[in-house]
């Protein structure tokens, strides 16, 4: 027996090991099941997730990297949680939107993905319990804040569950696969803005077709011969289109954020972040007096955000990110400090500081 096949027969004994471990762990999860059902407690623990992952990480010796470690034990945990009972989980459909992907990428592929059509739809979803979680965009690395989705917070009484980065690269797909063939090219207006620049240099004039996502420009795209869409990997696989080009986007460090939300409030970790939203009275230092408590109170503001409250004239809504759990004193005692001082005063949720 040669060298090689030595270390073939290591890694299918290996592989074997591998195995029983893997079904001795899902008969664990099928007692919690039982454990949970008799304690009516609910199934799905993200906590208890971003436990796990934060102790194997720092357990990995690697060669092995964290990256990809987290993204094999996703697929365990979320392989055990179907066991358990399955995870319904609402989205900006069709399949193989970049929502679609950041669903995949925190919840795993075991979960029960609900496309929706429309960003107001998966909070309806959500609010009627059709689905315990959603997963919506709110903001792009190079294009900003999504309004609609911070303007929906205020229609539904959702919380933030948790955050969720993805690295988003753009692809030019078509069914040939040949740039000379193309003559209009379908986008998700995002997606198109993210593009803009490639796209002036590179397929000057080339009219652009506004798609109600990424996946819808690719399966319209996938009908027709002469027509292209911008559109991730994931649909290129899905509705069979080859590549014209690749990672089109203009900026190599594109990243979007999305949110998961959730009927429940998220319990603290230690590492989590807190949004809030509110709305000022119309005098001079309004808004220097209401960051003034937070400011005292030594908490790091990540975000802060405008927009018109839709309810009067002149008169905006912000929405405020900062370091820190509702549950922690000093968050808790900062925004008591500037209650008094809103006329509108929400707080959306407390959850694990820059996804898991």
């Amino acid at each position: 027996m040669g060298e090689l096949d030595k270390i073939r027969n290591e890694i299918d004994a290996v592989d074997e090991e591998i195995l029983k471990l893997l079904n001795k762990r899902a008969n664990f999860a099928l007692e919690v099941a039982k454990i949970k059902r008799s304690n009516k407690s609910k199934f799905y623990s993200p906590e208890r997730e971003r436990q796990i992952l934060e102790r194997l990480t720092s357990l990995n010796k690697g060669p092995l990297p964290n990256d990809a470690l987290k993204a094999l034990y996703r697929e365990i945990l979320s392989l055990s949680l179907s066991l358990e009972e399955p995870l319904k989980v609402a989205y900006f459909g069709p399949q193989a939107t970049f929502t679609h992907l950041a669903a995949l990428r925190h919840f795993g592929s075991s979960a029960e993905f609900i496309p929706v059509e429309n960003i107001k739809g998966i909070f309806g979803v959500v609010d009627s319990e059709k689905a315990e979680f959603g997963v919506v965009p709110i903001e792009n690395s190079t294009e900003g804040v999504i309004s609609y989705t911070l303007d929906m917070f205020m229609d539904y009484d959702l919380k933030i569950a948790a955050e969720i980065m993805l690295e988003v690269s753009h692809n030019l797909l078509s069914k040939s696969g040949d740039k000379n063939r193309i003559k209009k090219i379908y986008s998700h207006l995002p997606a198109t803005a993210q593009c803009r620049r490639w796209l002036e240099s590179n397929m000057p004039g080339m009219p652009i077709v506004e798609a109600t996502s990424t996946a819808k420009a690719a399966e319209l795209a996938s009908r027709e011969e002469d027509s292209a869409a911008i559109a991730s990997e994931l649909a290129a696989k899905v509705y069979d289109l080859n590549f014209v080009e690749s990672h089109i986007e203009d900026s190599k460090h594109n990243v979007t954020r999305f949110l998961v939300i959730s009927k429940e409030a998220c319990p603290r970790t230690g590492k989590d972040k807190t949004s809030i939203m509110f709305s000022i009275k119309d005098k001079p230092g309004a808004l220097y007096d209401i960051l003034l408590p937070i400011k005292k109170a030594k908490i790091n503001l990540t975000k802060i955000e405008s927009r018109p409250s839709r309810r009067k004239a002149w008169e905006y809504i912000f929405f405020v990110d900062m370091e820190g759990h509702i549950e922690d004193k000093k968050v808790r005692k900062a925004i008591k400090g500037i209650k008094d001082d809103c006329l509108y005063l929400k707080i959306l949720g407390s959850y694990p500081h820059g996804g898991q």
